[in-house]
Order: C-alpha cells, then sequence, then structure tokens
C-alpha cells in the first residue's frame, strides 16, 4: 500500500506536467518524440519497484538506484513547472513578456531547457551533499550527580539504512571520521540495516564497523525498518559489535546510564517510565529512541538527553515542510524543561539516493558533568 501511494503520488502529477511541458513548449513537429522520451523515462520508477519486489537481481538493484534519481527529477521538474506557471499568470497582468515572444521557438526553448537543466542540478548537488559526511557539533552541561567523570563524548547517528547496494566504501568514510572523532560512545538510533542486510561487501561492513574504537562502547536501538526487514533480533548487530537495548536501560561504569527504547512500531513498548523504573538516577541519564515522539512526556522524568533519528529532516523539498508538522523537532537541538533533545537528519537515507534538505551528519555531543 505504501509503494502504491508513493506511485500514485509520483503518476499524478507527472499527467499534468506532461499535458502542460506539450501544450507550452513542444512544436508540433516534436510531440510524438517528446511523447515517447517523457512517457519511457517516466515509466521506469514504477515499473522498476514493481519487478524488484517481485525478484531481486543485480541489473534490478542498479535500474532501482537509477529509478531514485529519476523520481526525484521529475519532483523537481514538476516545481520548476509550477513556478513558471505562476510567472506566466503574473505576466497576464502585468504584461512584461509580449504574447508573440512567449509563443517564440527561442522563448520556449530556453525556459524549457531552464527547467530541465534545474532539476538535473538539484539531483546532482543533491546525490553529492547526500555522499558527504559531515560532522555537527555541540555542547551542553547537565547535572554530574554521583559520575566519576565530569566530561563525556557522544557520538551519534541514525538511518544508515544498509541494505544489498550499500557502499563498502561510505561504510569506511564513516568508520575512518568516527575514529578520528574519538567519541567516548557511539550511540546508534536505529534504521541501520534493511532486510537481511546482506550482499557482496557485507563481512567487510561488519569487520569495519567493528574496528571502530570508543571507551565505553558502541549500542543502538530497532527502528521501524528493522522490523520490516526481520532484523529485530539483531543478528546484524551482533555481528557489527553494536549493543542493542531493548526497552532496557544500562549503568555505565558507574560513569551514566544509558536507556534505549524500542520503536513505537512495535505498539506494546515499554511506557518510559516503565524503562528507567521508579528510582531517582545517581547517575546522568541518557536515552535512544528511534523516534523524536512523545518530548514533552519525557521532558518531564530524569532523562537528561535524548537521541533520535527517523524524520531524515524531510529529505526533499517540500516534503520537509509536511515532516516539520508532524514532529515538534525534526533536525537538530532543542531543550525543554531540563531534558536536551537531539534529532539527526541520518547519515544515509531510504528512497532516492538524493538528499535536498538536511545533512548526512554525525553528530558529535560533548557533555559537560556539573
Amino acid at each position: 500500500m505504501f509503494h502504491l501511494l508513493i506511485t500514485l503520488a509520483f503518476i499524478v502529477p507527472n499527467i499534468y506536467v506532461f499535458f502542460r511541458i506539450m501544450y507550452l513548449f513542444i512544436s508540433k513537429g516534436y510531440k510524438l518524440w517528446y511523447t515517447l522520451i517523457y512517457l519511457l523515462l517516466v515509466a521506469i520508477y514504477p515499473l522498476t519497484e514493481s519487478f524488484q519486489r517481485q525478484q531481486s537481481n543485480g541489473f534490478l538493484q542498479s535500474f532501482s538506484s537509477a529509478s531514485g534519481y529519476i523520481l526525484t527529477f521529475f519532483l523537481h521538474l514538476f516545481l520548476a513547472l509550477l513556478l513558471v506557471e505562476i510567472i506566466l499568470l503574473v505576466n497576464r497582468l502585468f504584461r512584461f513578456i509580449s504574447p508573440e515572444k512567449r509563443k517564440s521557438f527561442t522563448f520556449r526553448l530556453y525556459t524549457l531547457s531552464t527547467m530541465v537543466l534545474f532539476s538535473v542540478i538539484i539531483v546532482v548537488g543533491g546525490a553529492i551533499n547526500l555522499n558527504t559526511i559531515r560532522v555537527s557539533n555541540y555542547v551542553i552541561e547537565v547535572p554530574r550527580r554521583n559520575s566519576k567523570i565530569d566530561h563525556l563524548r557522544v557520538a551519534f547517528v541514525a538511518d544508515l539504512h544498509i541494505n544489498q547496494n550499500y557502499s563498502l566504501s561510505f561504510i569506511n568514510q564513516f568508520v575512518s571520521k568516527i575514529n578520528i572523532l574519538q567519541p567516548d560512545v557511539l550511540l546508534y538510533g536505529g534504521d541501520i540495516v534493511e532486510g537481511d542486510g546482506q550482499n557482496e561487501s557485507s563481512e567487510a561492513i561488519d569487520s569495519a564497523l567493528k574496528s571502530i574504537h570508543t571507551k565505553y562502547g558502541e549500542y543502538g536501538v530497532l527502528g521501524n525498518h528493522e522490523f520490516y526487514g526481520g532484523q529485530e533480533q539483531g543478528g546484524f548487530f551482533k555481528k557489527a559489535g553494536i549493543n542493542m537495548l531493548c526497552d532496557s536501560m544500562i549503568k555505565i561504569d558507574s560513569a551514566f546510564y544509558l536507556a534505549g527504547r524500542y520503536d513505537q512500531h512495535l505498539r506494546n513498548r515499554k511506557t518510559i517510565n516503565d524503562v528507567l523504573g521508579n528510582n531517582s538516577h545517581d547517575l546522568p541519564v541518557l536515552l535512544i529512541d528511534h523516534r523524536p515522539t512523545q518530548l514533552q512526556e519525557v521532558s518531564q522524568t530524569d532523562v537528561d538527553a535524548q537521541f533520535s533519528g527517523h524524520t531524515h529532516d524531510g529529505q526533499l523539498f517540500p516534503i520537509n515542510l509536511i515532516v516539520g508538522q508532524m514532529y515538534e523537532l525534526t533536525w537538530g537541538y532543542k531543550k525543554i524543561r531540563n531534558t536536551n533533545f537531539f534529532v539527526t537528519s541520518g547519515l544515509r537515507l531510504w528512497g532516492p539516493q538524493v538528499r535536498t534538505v538536511g545533512e548526512s551528519e554525525i553528530m558529535l555531543i560533548d557533555i559537560r558533568f556539573k
């Protein structure tokens, strides 16, 4: 059903784009070629998605990656056309473009070429943005209580979405950056692996993740995609050396507590109070929860900092505007009462491998215990 809705959301605007571009820009002698090329390109995304769900092979996987770029291209072609439509509508009032000029071959060629070039540039720039890992730095203070340390460096990532097409070079880039940052603890915020996570580079990916060096270890929670792909038993995480927290809390070296919640995909997950327990806590409390929901509820507990992902900050404009209405915090940092909330836009993405909104980031939080 989800894929059906995405496909409909792709096809319906393209019906409008197809006919409006033909009417506004395509000369009579080129309409057949335009129709063939447009329909061929538009058909790639729904056909690839349909065949790949029935059968998985290397050719279809490669084609699926290309279809993601095509989807993004047509999204921005649609937005560019809307902008042109607005300009033409305003032109009816102010006549800054004469009817003769608007209908001229040169005007139509330059306008259509600009729309196509704009869409291509957005796709290329979004792909580069996705594959460039950035570090977002934060410094906060929380009560020290009885902790034996006065500083904790936390690296936090989420939404790697490791699948059969995953790039080993990207994992190596991530591992290298983490080791250079030298965090005391590395936290994973869910949606780390898709499906069974197996490909030709699986063992190398496991080995690379296990080569991360931290003082207190690597910990993570499950996201909704782990449940979709049958990874809720944590087989991938065991191989990668990631300790999973499933509605549980542990004390780490008399320095701090670390809690992790099941994703709300699991309807009977524990409440935050059940995860934390009823006792007051003598150490700082950190919490990982895949989705940034229930912020107000968590802010009334002993949690000093919560780390979440899932939103991707919308990934593509204007989807980010919709996501912004769904969550109190979609990306970045916010303090509510005495709790510090962090939401990452994710290290990678699910779906089209293009990011026009947000960053592929590692959050690095230096926590001072006062």
